[in-house]
């Protein structure tokens, strides 16, 4: 598998903590909805700004990251979070 080559790896949360979307740098991700664990999985590809985004059940979507630690997606805002 490819490694990602983008800063963006890492999780990623809404201010509220109820979606968590963790970006893997096999260009993969993880994302955990309330209680609910790996809610969605599936493949991402991040060009420039721009992440494309396809769920292992064949929903697509896609975002923006505003900054290095903002990320606009599906009518959402995610704030990365740091590493402990």
């Amino acid at each position: 598998m490819a490694e990602a080559n983008h800063p963006y790896v890492g999780m990623w949360v809404t201010k509220d903590g109820h979606v968590r979307h963790e970006l893997l740098p096999d260009n993969r991700y993880d994302e955990a909805r309330g209680s609910r664990q790996s809610a969605y999985q599936g493949r991402y590809e991040v060009t420039g700004n721009h992440i494309e985004y396809w769920d292992d059940t064949g929903f697509t979507a896609d975002g923006d990251f505003v900054d290095v630690d903002t990320l606009h997606h599906g009518g959402m805002i995610l704030y990365r979070q740091p590493q402990r």
